[in-house]
């Protein structure tokens, strides 16, 4: 078993910075891949970010550019900083990994004002 626990969500204004971390309560090395989803109200969970072991990394369309996924093994810790932050990237976000099965964190509330 495996808990995630997000921190680093706020409030911003737009072209704002913030940086999400997801602190697991064990090793993250055999997580494969890890993630950061996010959600808004009536809609989906909308996949972010992706991390492999093996360090590659994969982001959607809509924040690629921007938003940077990282993961420091040695600290159990994986990282979303997010720069130039629009309006439209308001939503909770979610840690995510894979180890047999899914895990997911209880989110954090990213709002970023116009």
């Amino acid at each position: 078993q495996v808990q995630l626990v997000e921190s680093g969500g706020g409030l911003v204004q737009a072209g704002g910075s913030l940086r999400l971390s997801c602190a697991a309560s064990r090793s993250i090395f055999e997580m494969n891949p890890m993630d950061w989803y996010r959600q808004v109200p009536g809609k989906s969970r909308e996949l972010v970010a992706t991390i492999t072991n093996g360090g590659t990394t994969n982001y959607a369309a809509s924040v690629k550019g921007r938003f940077t996924i990282s993961k420091d093994n040695a600290k159990n810790t994986m990282y979303l900083t997010m720069n130039s932050l629009k309006p439209e990237d308001t939503a909770v976000y979610y840690c995510h990994g894979l180890r047999f099965r899914d895990y997911w964190g209880q989110g954090t509330q990213v709002t970023v004002s116009s």
